[in-house]
């Protein structure tokens, strides 16, 4: 029986000798590594943090005690000595426990994230509340060097150092996020990471002052007042005490005992404390070592070869885009790409091997990410902003006044739009439709499929003001790819194909589960028309109309949530043009949408071909009622 089989709490973690927690530490890489192989998952960020859960747990009392974790996909240790190793199998999977912290999983799951640069702020929320509320529980957030380079992360320092409540931050220094870290804090942790003797001199220089008789209390005194100067000769920086933290570090993060040591120093310190330690990310998994942004977020691998399991077929929509800017590129140098900390996951790698001058990744940073590019459209060239739906929510501030409000001519392009998969809820993109569709003078895109982005990106770059194009994970149908690009006819739906009895209105590649449905609506007798609806503001009402007076019956169908969506647009025109009379069926998400393959979650949501169908056919019947909208 493994140790890890008997391990079924943190209090069981604690009971353990040094040589049982490195067996222990030893099994749980193992198991990450067997799961996420089958799976997929986050493996690098894991394997990276072993040692250090394990101290944690060891010196906080959780769930009484609460470790929040910054962007949540580094907690597989901890799911795993919290009571749900049991299930650890089921990780991402349909049904099974989530790869991400949640507060519905586990009380020992004191935040939910998945977004990154949360953790600090909430952290100080629950220090805030326990001082109110005269409760004596620790409070302890993990935020990596990527994570904590984000604004909202130094917000949250900023309000810690002022109220000065006991509160630990860890920070996971593995050089890297997601891609490589970058900016000033990244050089700033590198300078830290290479003057580890700062607090080994400083102690040693006050035991020195404090052994001369008569005079070394004196020259404590003294040396205690002019310490900045020694921090800033030793380190080349004192940000994290200057914004109220005592620092201590950098430690081993692999290192059990000494993390122990250093975090019950910190506890014992009080305030505001920040422990700087120093991991590998990937240890113990070589492939993940050498490789640790590919090996950071992963589909099933080989766990022998660490190879990946390719899937053969068509290019990812995400592939489209990258080849298409590049392509773009080629013939306007105007044309620049941003990106925040996601360059890889946007398809830019060959963009910016290509064109690293025109190339700007900003690190965790969606916000600056957006108003940067405005200022560049100002400045005469031509930004495209690629960042995860998901992500937008972020930067709507300054995509709806910094951009939008002074109608600058910057294109967003919006990956994993709709459902992701096994990462869940936190990053489904099912709610950009609504949050843009709000914005008076913001036209949103969605190609049916992979050519239609194409030449969507291109007549993007041609318009005048801000555009969206949104586009899904994975892969697209399998299309042929036009040689050359085409301007695209703005604000024009596409009529797929004529109908008499029934309209189905798809948008994004969605649209081709339209015609599969009206091929088979076809033989049931139901003559179905399918419109390739294309833009959102500006929206082709005189084809919703002209189709909904001709068929009396509308069905919409999007990959998104139905709160404010497409089919939400689409009731709207019905009622500005008193078409009450039409009969109008949406289908999309109506809560939040759990993890799982896309394909079940769809399926589970009536995304599908049997749904439309079913829908379709319900709406050409006379009982159709209330079970339409």
């Amino acid at each position: 029986m493994r140790l890890l089989d008997r391990i079924q709490s943190p209090s069981d973690v604690k009971k353990l000798s040094p040589d049982a927690l490195r067996l222990l530490g030893e099994e749980i890489r193992d198991k990450i590594i067997e799961v996420v192989a089958a799976n997929g998952g986050h493996l690098a960020p894991n394997l990276g943090v072993v040692e250090l859960t394990l101290a944690l747990h060891r010196v906080f009392d959780a769930p009484r005690d609460k470790i929040i974790w910054d962007v949540g996909h580094q907690t597989y240790v901890h799911k795993l000595i919290t009571g749900r190793q049991d299930r650890f199998e089921t990780l991402r999977c349909l049904g099974g426990i989530s790869g991400f912290p949640r507060l519905t999983e586990s009380p020992y799951d004191a935040f939910g994230t998945g977004h990154s640069s949360t953790s600090i702020s909430a952290a100080v929320g629950y220090a805030q509340a326990r001082d109110l509320r005269g409760e004596d529980y620790a409070v302890a957030a993990v935020i990596g060097d990527g994570s904590i380079s984000a604004g909202m992360a130094y917000e949250a320092l900023n309000h810690a150092g002022s109220c000065k409540s006991d509160i630990m931050v860890v920070l996971n220094d593995n050089e890297m996020s997601i891609a490589q870290n970058v900016g000033a804090m990244s050089s700033h942790l590198n300078r830290l990471r290479t003057a580890p003797s700062y607090n080994r001199k400083k102690k040693e220089i006050e035991e020195l002052l404090h052994k001369i008789p008569k005079v070394g209390e004196p020259l404590a005194s003294l040396a205690s007042k002019v310490k900045n100067s020694l921090k800033y000769f030793l380190v080349a920086g004192v940000l994290f005490e200057e914004l109220g933290f005592t620092y201590l570090g950098p430690a081993n993060g692999h290192d059990v005992e000494g993390l122990e040591e250093l975090f019950r120093r910190a506890r014992q310190k009080g305030g505001p404390v920040l422990v700087h330690v120093i991991t590998d990310k990937g240890k113990g998994y070589r492939p993940a070592e050498e490789h640790p942004e590919i090996f950071h977020g992963v589909g099933a691998f080989d766990r022998a070869t660490g190879q990946f399991k390719k899937s053969r077929g068509a290019p990812t929509y995400t592939q489209v885009f990258g080849s298409t800017i590049t392509r773009l590129a080629e013939r306007d140098e105007r044309i620049v790409a941003l990106t925040a900390a996601m360059g890889s996951g946007t398809g830019l790698d060959d963009f910016s091997r290509r064109f690293p001058r025109r190339f700007f990744d900003v690190g965790i940073a969606e916000q600056h990410a957006v108003t940067c590019a405005a200022g560049m459209a100002l400045g005469g060239l031509k930004p495209i902003v690629s960042i995860y739906s998901t992500f937008c929510q972020r930067a709507y501030d300054q995509i709806a006044h910094d951009v939008c409000l002074q109608n600058i001519p910057v294109v967003f392009a919006v990956d994993r739009a709709g459902l992701v998969g096994e990462d869940g809820c936190t990053h489904h993109g099912i709610f950009d439709i609504a949050f843009f569709r709000a914005i008076p003078n913001l036209p949103i895109l969605a190609a049916g499929d992979e050519n239609e982005l194409q030449h969507m990106l291109y007549t993007a770059l041609h318009m005048e003001g801000p555009v969206v194009v949104r586009y899904p994970r994975g892969a697209g149908l399998g299309v042929p790819l036009d040689a050359e690009f085409k301007l695209l006819d703005v604000g024009k739906a596409e009529l797929k194909r004529p109908g008499r009895d029934v309209t189905i209105i798809g948008f994004g590649p969605v649209v081709r589960l339209c015609e599969l449905a009206a091929a088979e609506l076809q033989g049931q007798g139901i003559d179905a028309a399918v419109v390739n609806l294309r833009f959102l503001n500006p929206l082709d009402r005189e084809m919703i109309v002209a189709q909904a007076r001709a068929t009396g019956r509308l069905v919409t169908v999007e990959d998104h949530s139905l709160n404010g969506g497409m089919g939400s647009a689409v009731a709207e025109v019905l009622a500005d043009e008193c078409l009450d009379q039409v009969r109008l069926g949406r289908i999309g998400y109506r809560t939040f949408v759990e993890h799982g393959p896309v394909s079940a979650l769809q399926q589970e949501a009536g995304l599908s071909i049997e749904s439309i169908r079913a829908m379709a056919a319900a709406i050409c019947t006379e009982e159709w009622g209330s079970a339409g909208g």
